[in-house]
This record gives structure tokens, C-alpha cells and sequence, in this order.
């Protein structure tokens, strides 16, 4: 990219800054507008739609150089290895060879034109001035799978990838899939479906988390403790859990056994991808830990 990391430079850090004034895209981190212009990148100006969001690596967290890198190589994961659609994604970098991590706006349309989108905290009509600051998180998955079913026409299609997404995020260890991180996304019809995957990254690599889920009720809207789950300290949820989850959610039993049978297994393509990722070699030995422990998990009963 032809800038230096925001605070590297003093002139292109106002160029961020000026930038970021403009981006409407919701969440914690920096974010800026971009466009692909020939076979470059810049920051858009006042009145330009930008199709892609940059993401520099974040503030205030652990290794937080690898965290572009972590976001790619995840998303990279569910979409090459899980078949999990996703925002189309990359990495780059700036002039002082520092990463930052890009995808292209799935809201934008060839014609320029923006299509709807709300994300699920919208939905569930929680803010912070009626739910609290934790507003993103205090809710359950199972209460995410009856919004899909009020507002998707086709929300069996769309629920069996709702399904994948909430156990790939288990797998990987994504502690900030919470509501603002599920979309209904408009189609050209003008119905709504899943928006593409977006926001992927084993964070436990940059945070210290104690629970296995980012919302605070978990898979379901009543708590439930599982016979495995109970037996299994620290009392994890395991391949029964996301059976009756997939199960209360909507998804006939033959297809919950389809659809969570590629997460029991090892698969290559997660090593191989870990392998080629820009994570140094001690984070790639954290994130196949990670990975691994939580497969373990997943096939205990």
C-alpha cells in the first residue's frame, strides 16, 4: 500500500483519521474505507464509496502483529477447508511492511449500489442505552436462530449455515462471534439471507478468555448442562451439545450429523493453511494447540 501504518506517519495518519470520520462499519476496531483503483489501493475522499474495509492490527492486546494475519489465515480456514461461505478476503501491507488485513464490502453490488444489511444486535433490538455496554454479547445462539427463522424466507437453507458457522467458531476458538457479528444480508430479489462470514480469528491468541462461547447464554436460551458436559471438566460442551443444538434450532437429525461430521475430523487443509499462513512459528504452534484442543473436545461424550 502506498502508506505507512497509521502511527508511523504523522501525514498519513491524518489521512486515516480524516478517513475513518466517513466509514459507517460497525465494532470495536479501526477500520478504514478503501478502493481498488487499477491495480492499487488508497483511502477514499469525501463522497466516495469504498468497497473494501482495511483493518490494521488492533491496539491493546496480546501479539497484536499477528492479529491480520490470524483473521486471514481463519478466514481462509472456513472458506477453503469448511466450505463456509465468507467475505472475500486478503492480507497487505504498508510501505513499513507491516500487515493489515482486507476484505471487500459484501454490501456493495457490482453497480456500486449498497444493499441492505442489518447485523443481529439490530434484530434483536438490543443497544447499549437498553441492554448495557455488554449489549453484544448478552444473548443466546438458539435466540439468533429464531431471528433468522422471523426475518429469512428461506431460513432452513440459511439455518444449516448459521449451524456450521456457530461450530467453526467453536473449533477455532472465535470468542467475538457475537451479535454484531451475524448479518441478514439483502439480496437482489430484495429477500434476506446469512451475509458471507466476516470477523473470523482464534482469539485466545490475543485474549485470556475462561468460557468457550462469546455470548454469555451460550448454545441455548435456557441453560443447559448435558450429561457430557457435566462429566468433562472443565465442563465443555461436546459433540452431544451441538447435536441438540442443531436439533432445536430447526435441522432434521440426519442432516446435523452431515453437516457437524466434517468438524470431528482432523483435516489436513487446516495444517496446511496454518503452515503457509504469515502467524510466526510459535503462533502457528498456539493456533494448532488451540485447534486441536478444541477438536478433542467436540469428540468426547
Amino acid at each position: 500500500m502506498p502508506y505507512n501504518a497509521p502511527e508511523i506517519d504523522e501525514e498519513d495518519q491524518k489521512k486515516f483519521m480524516q478517513n475513518r470520520k466517513r466509514i459507517s462499519i460497525s465494532g470495536m476496531q479501526e477500520k478504514y474505507s478503501v478502493l481498488l483503483e487499477k491495480n492499487g489501493l488508497r483511502l477514499t475522499v469525501e463522497k466516495e464509496q469504498g468497497t473494501y474495509i482495511l483493518k490494521p492490527k488492533p491496539h491493546g492486546l496480546h501479539k497484536v502483529t499477528m492479529a491480520p494475519a490470524n483473521e486471514h489465515l481463519t478466514m481462509q480456514i472456513a472458506g477453503q477447508v469448511y466450505k463456509i461461505p465468507t467475505a472475500i478476503n486478503g492480507l497487505v501491507f504498508f510501505s513499513n511492511e507491516e500487515p493489515a488485513y482486507l476484505t471487500k464490502r459484501f454490501d456493495i453490488n457490482a453497480h456500486g449500489i449498497k444493499l441492505g444489511i442489518e447485523d443481529f444486535a439490530t434484530l434483536a433490538e438490543k443497544t447499549e442505552e437498553n441492554a448495557g455496554g455488554n449489549f453484544r454479547y448478552a444473548y443466546s445462539y438458539e435466540g439468533i436462530s429464531e431471528l433468522i427463522k422471523k426475518y429469512v424466507g428461506a431460513w432452513k437453507i440459511e439455518m444449516e449455515k448459521f449451524y456450521s458457522l456457530i461450530v467453526f467458531n467453536f473449533l477455532f476458538s472465535n470468542g467475538d462471534a457475537h451479535l454484531k457479528n451475524f448479518s441478514l444480508l439483502e439480496t437482489e430479489n430484495g429477500d434476506y439471507v446469512l451475509s458471507p462470514a466476516y470477523d473470523l480469528l482464534d482469539t485466545r491468541i490475543h485474549v485470556d478468555e475462561e468460557g468457550f462461547f462469546a455470548l454469555s447464554d451460550e448454545l441455548f436460551k435456557e441453560w443447559h448442562w448435558s450429561d457430557c458436559r457435566i462429566k468433562n471438566a472443565p465442563h465443555h460442551p461436546c459433540k452431544e451439545d451441538f447435536i441438540e443444538f442443531g436439533e432445536k434450532i430447526g435441522i432434521a437429525e440426519k442432516r446435523v450429523g452431515k453437516l457437524l461430521d466434517p468438524f470431528l475430523k482432523e483435516q489436513a487443509g487446516v495444517q496446511n493453511l496454518v503452515r503457509k499462513s504469515f502467524l510466526d512459528e510459535e503462533t502457528q504452534k498456539q493456533y494448532m494447540s488451540h485447534y486441536h484442543e478444541r477438536l478433542d473436545m467436540l469428540n468426547l461424550s
